[in-house]
């Protein structure tokens, strides 16, 4: 009520100014308006556009322009919050997918107890092109040496053609110029065991025996032969078999048992050599 009051009167106080410069300004000549508008202007305004802060001030207006300093304070400091919120995510994120990797590794040693294995994961991929192969962070220093043969859960990869102080190149056996020397599970029958240009998850098997009886769904597994590979490493499973004229010349297409294209973590065993 104090405010309104006192609003009151200044508006009072600024009309009553008003009137008398208009009666003043009525009883001059035409020709000196236009220096008593100047004079007018000088005069009147500055106290105009005092009443009007002391108004704003008294009505609390002026609080306006201060609320918006404190609200970009205030926003401020959110944006500031809001980046680390979502670094610590970041760090949450990349945790999270250390503790998946060291599960993987876990399990793989677990399920290929009977291997010295080092684990890895892969640094870089090439499996898009004529030659498949990928590159993994262990090398010369962590005791990697070619021919070495390299797994996932899953089952085979590879084996290592090169090595670095701190990498190692894995040929894949979806690579076209790789060969291995496998079994088929339930017959027990040799084959060889080739890479494709079909996709990167298809091999080919050949040198399939006459009288040896395909049957799709059956698993092919490493045979030991050709000093390598050691023996029983998974391979994949038989999805396809193409009869030709000639039974020699028959063959058959195996989904490979590992995910090429999701493939990031694998063991290199170190004791087959």
């Amino acid at each position: 009520m104090y405010k309104n009051k006192k609003t009151g009167v200044i508006g009072i106080i600024i009309t009553i100014i008003i009137l008398i410069l208009i009666v003043i300004l009525s009883n001059v000549n035409l020709k000196d308006i236009s220096y008593l508008e100047n004079i007018f202007g000088s005069i009147v305004m500055p106290i105009q556009n005092s009443f009007t802060y002391l108004k704003n001030k008294i009505e609390g207006n002026d609080s306006f322009f201060a609320n918006i300093d404190s609200l970009k304070s205030e926003n401020n400091q959110l944006k500031e919050r809001i980046n680390e919120l979502e670094q610590s995510l970041k760090d949450l994120e990349l945790i999270k997918s250390e503790n998946e990797t060291l599960k993987e590794y876990v399990n793989l040693k677990d399920k290929y107890s009977e291997y010295k294995t080092i684990p890895a994961y892969i640094i870089n991929k090439d499996i898009y092109n004529y030659t498949k192969t990928i590159i993994i962070n262990v090398g010369e220093s962590d005791g990697i040496k070619t021919n070495m043969t390299v797994i996932a859960e899953q089952g085979l990869v590879g084996y290592i053609i090169s090595t670095t102080q701190h990498t190692a190149k894995v040929q894949t056996i979806i690579d076209t110029s790789t060969s291995v020397s496998s079994v088929m599970t339930n017959s027990r029958e040799a084959i060889i065991v080739n890479g494709t240009l079909e996709d990167n998850s298809t091999l080919r098997a050949t040198y399939i025996p006459t009288d040896a009886t395909l049957i799709e769904n059956d698993t092919v597994e490493t045979s030991g032969l050709g000093g390598i590979y050691p023996k029983g490493i998974h391979i994949g499973t038989i999805k396809q078999i193409v009869n030709t004229k000639n039974s020699i010349d028959r063959y058959a297409y195996i989904q490979t048992a590992v995910d090429f294209d999701k493939l990031e973590t694998v063991l290199v065993i170190t004791n087959n050599q």
